[in-house]
């Protein structure tokens, strides 16, 4: 008997969720932060500590409530714990990355410090920004997009803000309120005014 050949083929897709619990779980009881925390801060972290926090949407304007978010940033100083980034690291123990999974109102927070401004690929100073991916279920591909300060005078001048349309930057800006070290901004995966995602 001859051994049939399969043709080949496209592998068939997949949604990148909601199976972020199996992700996030690792000893099985299935708290969001039992294997990763939603914070970066270590005991030699230095720099303005904030928290960011929001909802994630989707196009009809109802909350997700099991998308996971990660973020990665530079320290205070602008420096990446990253082996690329030779510059000394004052931080030591901070390494810029958390995740989060979204509770059952679609809310996320992130505890964290303003980062630093870093240099783009040609050495132009880039606004303090913190790079965010989110997953969440029916999507193919998780996406990118940047969550920038709305105190900073930098973003006037970001090589990469700069390069969205005026009437769109807000939805990649959190907004700091009054009188509190939090910066609020809600992503929308869809419709009336989505979040600007890049493809990188």
């Amino acid at each position: 008997m001859q051994d049939s050949v399969k043709p080949d083929g496209i592998t068939p897709s997949q949604t990148v969720g909601p199976f972020f619990k199996y992700g996030l779980t690792p000893t099985g009881d299935y708290a969001w932060n039992d294997a990763f925390t939603n914070s970066t801060l270590t005991p030699d972290v230095s720099g303005d500590r904030v928290r960011i926090e929001g909802r994630v949407l989707d196009g009809d304007g109802a909350t997700v409530p099991d998308a996971m978010l990660e973020i990665w940033q530079a320290d205070a100083q602008g420096r990446y714990a990253d082996p690329q980034d030779k510059r000394a690291l004052p931080n030591a123990s901070f390494r810029g990355f958390a995740r989060c999974g979204t509770d059952k109102d679609g809310n996320y927070s992130f505890d964290t410090i303003k980062p630093g401004p870093v240099p783009d690929a040609d050495g132009k100073p880039q606004a303090p920004h913190i790079v965010l991916a989110v997953f969440a279920r029916g999507m193919l591909r998780h996406l990118y997009t940047r969550i920038y300060f709305s105190d900073e005078a930098g973003n006037a001048s970001d090589p990469v803000l700069t390069l969205v349309p005026a009437d769109r930057r807000a939805t990649l800006t959190a907004v700091r309120e009054a009188g509190k070290a939090v910066y609020t901004l809600d992503l929308r995966l869809q419709g009336d005014n989505e979040t600007v995602f890049f493809d990188v």
